[in-house]
């Protein structure tokens, strides 16, 4: 029991910052949903197409923060403060680096883009006013991540959610002031989330910085530490990319269905998004806790984490499905003046409730595998999960199945992925110990 308890409360210092730091990145969307969806469908139907592609480059990044998390508290917790700083500048720079290619090339390709991802012209030309004021506050969403990776790794939950917090209120202010207040529209939408993004962005990367000179760890681009984070990187690349994969499939199949459709597909998903960086409060503390662990030597610590931590991810997705469940007929109100776009909503959020408490154990379990370096396999898992998916929301689109059907899938891909993270946490493959980890 003791040992529970202390389990408990290492999670808790943990989770409990870094649920409502998460939340408040998706929460920023959900300002736009809501502030855009009574604009009109058109602008919605541009917003949802727009979201996959800049969901889909910053999600491939994600392995800044999940990467930066896992090696800097590995390094933390074997007493190296040092390296642990100078790891986390290194993924600064290349953070930087790689925001200003992507931003480019988002830019660069926001026509076909919207196009492909657009279910009539005049969403797709609204989609690509949005992805054009978008492609700048990409460099900033990929320091964010960055940053705020290598502060969990150090144990500092609050910083991030004080700035997060802060860009998100901004973020409300400006979209109101440019979007109704100055008829900015879908542009103005945009330009309100960079300024928030770029907000945060400066404040975490400051705050590393300054941390690192006291710390002795080099400011300056160390050129082969940051080739290392990026190969390192790699694996978790083909994990994100598997499921942002299956995220632009379900929003093909949206777009194929209509305009209603693809509507209600991007409130959808945005409430699902929230939902998953809520349930990825306790997989940061398995990152976390996990890296710290396994950097200190300390097996049996891990496991007892893990199982506890599986018992939390169960009952948050729990609590989630009931919320999601009971509020899911008054929810569509606050998104969209459209009645066949709230009708088509209902059923599919229950679908989504339904799915929840699988999705709290598959996030905790990602996470603790993250948090042991692990990406080979979590590359491998995502790769079969992908095929498992892929051929049930081409069914989807192809029968005509409708709207809810295609929310039914995502609950095959979530049992798909919890099948492969469960064997997995029950081996010993993944149990490196010390502080260089897996990757070296």
């Amino acid at each position: 029991m003791r040992l529970r308890n202390h389990a408990d409360r290492q999670i808790l210092a943990v989770a409990v910052p870094a649920f409502f730091a998460l939340v408040t990145e998706p929460l920023m969307l959900l300002a736009d949903t809501a502030i855009i969806g009574h604009l009109g469908t058109p602008e919605l139907g541009a917003l949802a197409a727009a979201s996959v592609v800049l969901g889909t480059v910053v999600g491939l990044c994600v392995f800044l923060a999940y990467g930066s998390t896992a090696s800097v508290a590995r390094q933390h917790g074997a007493g190296d403060e040092r390296g642990a700083y100078g790891l986390a500048i290194s993924s600064l720079w290349l953070a930087a680096g790689l925001g200003v290619g992507l931003g480019l090339l988002v830019a660069a390709t926001s026509g076909p883009l919207s196009r492909a991802l657009s279910s009539s012209p005049r969403v797709a030309d609204l989609a690509q006013d949005y992805l054009v004021v978008s492609a700048l506050a990409v460099p900033a969403m990929l320091l964010i991540l960055a940053a705020t990776g290598a502060l969990r790794g150090v144990l500092d939950l609050r910083t991030p959610l004080i700035a997060t917090i802060v860009a998100n209120i901004v973020n409300v202010v400006l979209n109101l002031l440019f979007v109704y207040g100055l008829g900015g529209g879908v542009r103005g939408a945009a330009a309100g989330t960079v300024l928030a993004q770029w907000l945060a962005a400066g404040w975490l990367t400051w705050v590393v910085v300054r941390r690192a000179r006291p710390a002795h760890a080099a400011i300056r681009p160390r050129i082969g530490q940051i080739l290392a984070a990026a190969r390192q990187g790699v694996p978790l690349i083909v994990r994100t990319l598997t499921l942002r994969t299956t995220v632009v499939l379900a929003a093909l199949v949206a777009a194929g269905l209509g305009d209603v459709q693809l509507a209600a597909h991007q409130v959808a998903a945005t409430l699902v998004t929230l939902l998953a960086f809520g349930l990825d409060a306790v997989a940061i503390a398995g990152q976390t806790l996990t890296g710290r662990a396994l950097g200190a030597g300390d097996a049996p610590g891990t496991r007892a984490l893990t199982r506890r931590m599986m018992a939390w991810g169960l009952g948050t997705g729990l609590l989630a499905a009931a919320l999601l469940a009971g509020l899911a007929p008054w929810i569509p109100h606050l998104f969209t003046g459209d009645p066949a776009v709230r009708d088509a909503l209902v059923p599919a959020l229950l679908v989504v409730a339904a799915i929840q408490p699988l999705s709290g154990v598959v996030f905790v379990l990602d996470g603790v595998l993250i948090g042991a370096g692990d990406g080979v396999y979590l590359a491998i898992a995502g790769l079969f999960t992908l095929a498992v998916y892929a051929p049930l929301v081409l069914v989807v689109g192809w029968a005509d199945a409708g709207f809810t059907w295609l929310w039914v899938a995502y609950g095959g891909f979530i049992a798909a992925r919890l099948v492969t993270l469960v064997l997995r946490a029950r081996s010993d493959a993944w149990l490196v110990l010390g502080a260089g980890g897996p990757a070296d």
